[in-house]
């Protein structure tokens, strides 16, 4: 089974509706319309329904950078994925900023990425190590940890059709670029758990994204990295001239290892 190429735009905690708009639309003229590259925006919770008004749908998905895992109730400030489902075709979950800065466990992200699916949003659950983790040589089992816990609520037809961003947390921002070996270890780690866990037709039918070191000039080796489908583009992606140069380096490249 062929996977698409994927290229999610993180703008985290930035712009406010009318940056976001006016992003959009820069966007939208920057960037051209490619069928092997699926690009999908995550902007924050209040600009998610006006852009859902403006975006080209031939060109452009949405994603919430997060959610809820109880669809209704006394809740004050959550936002549930049953609120979401008419917005969005995707949602980030287990972001490390969301694992680091609000104490996220595993227990709670695998309820949201339980959620998520239940209210027919694809997730794309984020999973990594620290540096510390890194050190001491524990990537293999805190990635074991992230997607056994994770995906535990979800039946094989589920696993197959998520997204995995694999964001080693000690690389994001490109002060230390993680190497490709590096990446490639990671990828193959998570088709294997994947593989024990549901088979080997649902691994390969996962896509798998990276996230840390997002900066055009690293694109073309990422994607040269064997089943690296895509990424997950932070800072980055507020740039449209640096965006639209990203979009279009993953449209020419070739994406190793993709089943048909």
């Amino acid at each position: 089974m062929k996977r698409s190429k994927l290229v999610v735009a993180n703008w985290k905690m930035h712009l406010n509706v009318h940056q976001a708009s006016l992003l959009v639309n820069r966007l939208d003229k920057k960037i051209a319309i490619y069928r092997d590259v699926e690009v999908v925006l995550a902007p924050n919770f209040i600009c998610l329904q006006p852009i859902s008004m403006e975006l080209d749908k031939r060109k452009f998905r949405l994603a919430s950078q997060d959610g809820y895992f109880v669809d209704e109730g006394s809740y004050t400030g959550a936002i549930s994925f049953s609120q979401l489902r008419e917005l969005v075709h995707y949602s980030i979950i287990g972001h490390s900023e969301r694992r680091r800065y609000f104490n996220e466990s595993l227990d709670v992200v695998r309820d949201k990425v339980a959620a998520a699916v239940r209210n027919n949003i694809t997730p794309i659950l984020c999973v990594g190590e620290t540096r510390e983790e890194r050190n001491q040589k524990e990537t293999k089992q805190v990635l074991h940890d992230q997607i056994v816990s994770a995906l535990s609520n979800l039946t094989s037809e589920d696993v197959e059709n998520l997204v995995i961003g694999y964001e080693p947390v000690w690389a994001i921002g490109g002060k230390e670029p993680a190497k490709p070996d590096t990446i490639a270890q990671a990828v193959s780690w998570l088709r294997y758990q994947i593989g024990e866990l549901y088979g080997e037709k649902v691994a390969k039918s996962v896509r798998i994204i990276y996230g840390g070191s997002d900066e055009p000039e690293y694109v073309n080796g990422i994607m040269a990295i064997e089943g690296v489908d895509g990424l997950l583009v932070g800072h980055a992606s507020l740039n449209y001239v640096q965006f639209a140069d990203i979009i279009e380096r993953v449209h020419h490249s070739r994406v190793i290892g993709n089943e048909e």
